[in-house]
């Protein structure tokens, strides 16, 4: 649904009503009552709109989604709020995310630099590291703005760039940052898929999980499990899938999972045991959505399923 208060308090205050307005600009009536249904209009009309009243047209109209828990996440993105889902988001999400893969920051310094732009740094704190925390907040805002896009490459590929950019892997002249894999790689022992295969195993797996009308946390998991075991970048698989994992489950209205550094050994498992038996994966993801909700519960957050 989209809100056009702010349409209304521009021609409030410019003395103008909607139908003053529809005849000034040639605009339809039929199109008109689409305000009032709060339906989308058209790029054309709405610069009309914007150029007549001396705004940008993003002042006029707010998009609010369905999902109480990403149009929270949106709100509290774009007022800066402290303290409240975005904050706590951004802070458990990039710790715990970056935790696993083996960052040596604490919880309290992940905090600090999303609070404060600074860190107190211990001994054997590497730039990286900060670094990958700054990038992997703003990995979790292009994932609040892309959320209820349809998953594609490009999505899957700006995330891996986000994060890996100006690192020092960015620096080796075969790591393709935003892009799939130069060189075979492995993932606990096991074998990935070849760099040559990956397009057409992104491509099928893409294709496969799109095609779906109804996708539940089930059908999240799954994706992400073969996701990982395609391995499709050189490095920063687990934390771009994990990205994923967070899109798609705000994009059809799940509550998020939150993989916590403490249930690593169990999440490695699940990920390396899935095509034989998928419970110990299927079992950490709902304890970690267990997680997410108990944080909704604290905030009085109303959970979206």
């Amino acid at each position: 649904m989209i809100s056009y208060a702010g349409m209304d308090a521009r021609l409030k205050a410019a003395g103008i009503t909607k139908t003053a307005l529809a005849a000034a600009l040639g605009i339809s009536s039929r199109t008109m009552a689409k305000i009032g249904r709060g339906e989308k209009l058209s790029r054309r009309t709405m610069e009309k709109i914007s150029g007549y009243l001396g705004c940008g047209a993003d002042e006029l109209c707010r998009y609010i989604s369905d999902n109480a828990i990403l149009q929270c996440l949106r709100d509290e993105k774009d007022a800066r709020i402290s303290g409240g889902l975005y904050h706590e988001l951004q802070v458990r999400l990039t710790y715990n995310s970056n935790h696993i893969e083996g960052s040596r920051l604490t919880e309290a310094q992940t905090r600090m630099i999303f609070e404060t732009d600074t860190v107190t740094a211990g001994d054997g704190v590497l730039v990286d590291d900060i670094m990958e925390t700054v990038h992997h907040f703003r990995a979790i805002d292009y994932v609040i703005d892309t959320a209820e896009e349809r998953l594609t490459e490009k999505i899957i590929k700006q995330l891996h760039f986000i994060l890996k950019h100006d690192t020092k892997d960015a620096r080796l002249p075969w790591f393709v940052v935003g892009g799939y894999k130069a060189r075979a790689n492995m993932v606990g022992g096991r074998e990935t898929t070849k760099p040559e295969d990956v397009p057409r195993a992104m491509k099928m797996l893409l294709e496969s999980y799109n095609a779906r009308e109804r996708v539940s946390i089930h059908d999240i998991i799954a994706f992400h499990a073969k996701f990982e075991s395609v391995h499709p970048f050189q490095d920063g698989n687990g934390r771009v899938g994990r990205l994923i994992a967070l899109k798609e489950c705000l994009r059809h209205g799940v509550v998020p999972f939150l993989i916590e550094d403490t249930k690593k050994y169990f999440y490695y498992q699940g990920l390396a045991e899935w095509e034989k038996d998928r419970t110990r994966l299927t079992e950490t993801c709902l304890d970690g959505q267990g997680a997410f909700r108990r944080l909704l519960v604290m905030l009085g957050i109303p959970a979206s399923e």
